[in-house]
């Protein structure tokens, strides 16, 4: 069932909340008018005064970048130009692997705070607990650095060593570790079983996506007969996105046949359609998938899939709505630009730039006291500049992007538990392939 597409983000700005898709190609160019050369003639000009004559010598490839990116700004929010260690640092993201330590962190009074040690990495095998503050890496204080930076300094080849200074509750004096690092497989699918209900939450969309989320469900069966299991809950919230190729996939998962996807360029042949393999992995169980403004682009692409197909109830609130198509354009020196060429549509034929996924049952999660009137609701018809969706209208997308830590206060999951237990009942569910709806 697995089907392989051309490289393609549907994700997260790097380092900010918004998302994007991503396809590497080598694209044609037409000649630029003469008008146009005069144009950069200014530029170089413009350049050399500024080279030659500002207050204080300026890096000249910081100006460069920031001349590249401001043209591309001026384009959209997700079109940039992103050096060499950008360009390497979204390689990683959509490998899915890193060279570091295993830990999950936080930032917590100016120190790092281990969340969790992953099991079987360095970390873990040293000694690092949950709990654990890091004050010190390789004898440098971690005040005063931001946890990026931090987690920055804690990555790099493998194999090579890295002294980690540890305050832990109970010792009398600080713990000095060290280790070595190794390759760490972050794991995109996360999953358990809530009774008698199977609970699959991507995180994001990198190249291992579809084989984990693969051996979540072979788990998951195993785990409940086939007799007790109610359904699947596919929770793609907080999720933003990743590579087209494994939202087909996992669109595809739970799929018998019909168009995932289509994308559409500036010209019309440049339109390409998607569709799913015969062989659900779920054997056709209920699956409500949830949504929030935190779902976006690959994320969407699924939620879009599904819902369109009716094979899938979305509930939750209004998703990000990040419909455009960024492709990755190898660049000198190992940069790469990363252009917007293309937009994407539902089965149905819908565009989501602007607009979001609209869930078959809108449920609101509360925000605890702590957090109200701290939380923006962002989506992408809130980004200056982003390119105007054909739906989109004055409601614009979006929604809340907040999911509570603990399963028992988490609203959304609990509605969607009982909808599938039978506890709850609503017209959108079950989902019903035979009223799938599609394009004329």
């Amino acid at each position: 069932m697995i089907r392989r597409a051309s490289l393609v983000l549907v994700g997260a700005l790097m380092g900010a909340t918004a998302m994007s898709v991503i396809n590497t190609a080598t694209l044609p160019a037409e000649a630029a008018g003469s008008s146009t050369y005069r144009e950069l003639s200014i530029f170089g000009d413009v350049f050399e005064r500024v080279r030659a004559q500002y207050v204080t010598p300026p890096k000249e490839d910081q100006l460069i970048e920031s001349a590249i990116n401001g043209m591309l700004s001026s384009l959209d929010p997700h079109s940039s130009y992103m050096n060499a260690k950008d360009a390497e640092d979204m390689r990683t993201q959509t490998r899915g692997e890193f060279g570091g330590l295993g830990i999950e962190v936080t930032m917590e009074d100016e120190l790092v705070k281990v969340i969790t040690p992953i099991d079987d990495t360095p970390a873990a095998r040293a000694g690092v607990l949950a709990g654990d503050f890091i004050s010190k890496i390789d004898g440098a204080d971690v005040r005063g650095l931001k946890l990026e930076e931090a987690v920055e300094k804690m990555r790099g080849a493998v194999n090579t060593p890295i002294k980690l200074t540890l305050i832990r509750k109970g010792a009398d004096k600080p713990i000095e570790l060290t280790i070595m690092r190794d390759i760490i497989a972050v794991r995109a699918v996360k999953s358990r079983v809530e009774g008698d209900v199977g609970y699959l939450r991507v995180i994001s969309f990198t190249e291992k996506t579809y084989d984990d989320l693969e051996a979540a469900i072979t788990k998951i069966k195993k785990e409940v007969p086939e007799d007790k299991l109610k359904g699947y809950v596919l929770d793609l919230r907080l999720n933003p996105g990743g590579l087209l190729d494994q939202a087909i996939n996992v669109s595809d998962a739970f799929l018998e046949r019909g168009e995932v996807v289509s994308t559409r360029g500036r010209n019309e042949d440049e339109t390409r359609r998607f569709n799913a393999t015969p062989g659900d992995d779920t054997d056709g169980k209920p699956v409500i998938v949830l949504v929030n403004g935190g779902s976006a682009s690959a994320s969407e692409i699924v939620a879009g899939a599904l819902q369109d197909l009716r094979r899938a109830t979305v509930l939750g609130t209004r998703s990000f709505g990040k419909g455009s198509v960024q492709t990755i354009i190898p660049m000198g020196d190992a940069g790469a630009l990363r252009l917007t060429t293309a937009l994407y549509y539902t089965p149905s034929g819908k565009s989501i730039q602007g607009t979001g996924i609209t869930p078959d049952i809108t449920v609101e999660q509360p925000l605890p006291a702590d957090l109200q009137g701290k939380l923006e609701t962002a989506g992408e018809s809130s980004l200056r500049g982003h390119i105007q969706g054909q739906s989109e209208t004055d409601q614009g997308s979006g929604s809340s992007a907040y999911v509570p830590p603990e399963a028992k206060d988490d609203v959304q999951l609990q509605y969607a538990l009982e909808l599938l237990r039978g506890q709850k009942t609503d017209k959108a569910f079950p989902a019903n392939p035979e009223k799938a709806e599609l394009k004329n």
